[in-house]
């Protein structure tokens, strides 16, 4: 049985018409009258009661001259349903938008008849749902709450199951930038129906495809597509996948680049701290995320690469993946105050902590702690985890 197709709604705004639409002429009017704004004496009030004739001119200009940024003053609001994980990464990773996505640390994952999730994912997830709860208990009974040891085990279960699972977003963007994200999907798609007869499409590049077409086709129901928007002079694409990342040199300065290993799941989360630039890359062999806190039982260590085994061709969320990360000092510094947390999920944490001290030298010279965010002289926490290993950052789960 086939999975539900895409679906998007518009939220309420100014711009969504009674049948659910978007009022494209509208947007666009306003936004041609803001682009006189620049060369009229008496300002917007004036172009505000404006001939319509001289506003559809400057759109026609507009539109055929590239001065696209005035259309980002028009926002457009979307209800996403049933997006594979790994599109909602691909937009993710743009940084132009505002996202609120349904969390599978805070929410379980459920197989519907329909559904891309296999009968073995979910019957793996719920049996190490289950030995996560245990594990946890047994270290952690006595400091965390039953709901909190459930989310934590949530989240460790979901590295079981496909980075192509549905997931629901509220996505917030431009009109520019959704129309740009469109067309580089259209080009994304032909590139993969063309593709050369002796080179072949990954299982993930041909579901990215196949879900692409589908967000293009919903964007296009909504009206939401303008073809002058979509002209894509500059040959931009999607900024997620890399190529021979390995090779990028390790750097720590006033600018830092580094390169690592991690999940597909610790990539998501990493993704969403816009101020730094960030790629992945599958890697040739594959290899998973082991969670820490059964990494001292090598029975259910060897138990655990073999259930990731059991679902390596759907593209498991604990498949490891090369990730390189590049910023500033400064957002980088920023970023250790929003992920050296006990909150935060515990892989993003480890891989942020390692990268602090190879940043240490710096640290030391701008006298920097090395402990969590709540540990900083210019840090507080308004709601304190009383967690000590989440504070020392030595925690196991």
């Amino acid at each position: 049985m086939e999975s539900k197709k895409i679906k998007i709604d518009l939220l309420p705004s100014n711009f969504r018409k009674e049948d659910g639409t978007f009022d494209q002429q509208e947007a666009l009017k306003l936004c041609g009258k803001i682009a006189g704004v620049c060369y009229d004496e008496e300002g917007f009030s004036h172009l505000e009661n404006e001939p319509e004739e001289r506003t559809m001119k400057r759109i026609d200009r507009t539109l055929s001259n590239g001065h696209h940024s005035v259309y980002g003053h028009v926002k457009v609001h979307l209800n996403i349903q049933n997006i594979p994980k790994i599109l909602a990464m691909v937009l993710n990773n743009e940084r132009e938008y505002d996202t609120s996505e349904k969390s599978a640390r805070f929410t379980p994952i459920v197989r519907e008849d329909d559904s891309v999730i296999s009968e073995r994912e979910e019957r793996l997830y719920q049996k190490w749902l289950e030995l996560f709860k245990m594990k946890i208990t047994e270290r952690y009974g006595g400091i965390l709450s039953e709901v909190r040891i459930r989310r934590l085990a949530q989240e460790n279960a979901r590295y079981l199951v496909t980075v192509l699972m549905p997931t629901q977003m509220i996505y917030t963007t431009s009109l520019r930038q959704i129309n740009y994200l469109a067309s580089w999907m259209e080009k994304y798609v032909i590139n993969a129906h063309w593709v050369a007869p002796m080179e072949s499409l990954s299982d993930l590049e041909s579901a990215l495809a196949y879900s692409m077409e589908e967000f293009y086709e919903a964007l296009d129901e909504k009206n939401i597509l303008v073809d002058g928007l979509m002209q894509n002079e500059k040959e931009r694409s999607f900024s997620l996948f890399g190529k021979d990342l390995q090779q990028r040199k390790t750097y720590f300065g006033d600018v830092y680049s580094t390169t690592y290993l991690g999940s597909f799941a610790q990539f998501a989360q990493v993704q969403r701290y816009r101020p730094n630039s960030n790629q992945l890359e599958r890697l040739e062999e594959k290899q998973y995320f082991v969670p820490p806190i059964i990494s001292d039982d090598l029975a259910l260590v060897d138990e655990w690469l073999g259930d990731c085994a059991l679902v390596k061709d759907v593209i498991p969320q604990g498949e490891l993946v090369r990730i390189n990360e590049r910023g500033t000092y400064e957002s980088f510094i920023l970023k250790c105050k929003e992920r050296l947390c006990s909150g935060v999920q515990l892989e993003t944490m480890l891989q942020t902590r390692a990268t602090l001290l190879e940043y240490q030298k710096a640290l030391q010279e701008s006298q920097h702690p090395h402990g969590a965010r709540c540990t900083f002289p210019d840090y507080t926490c308004n709601a304190d985890c009383h967690f000590k290993e989440g504070k020392t950052l030595t925690r196991m789960i």
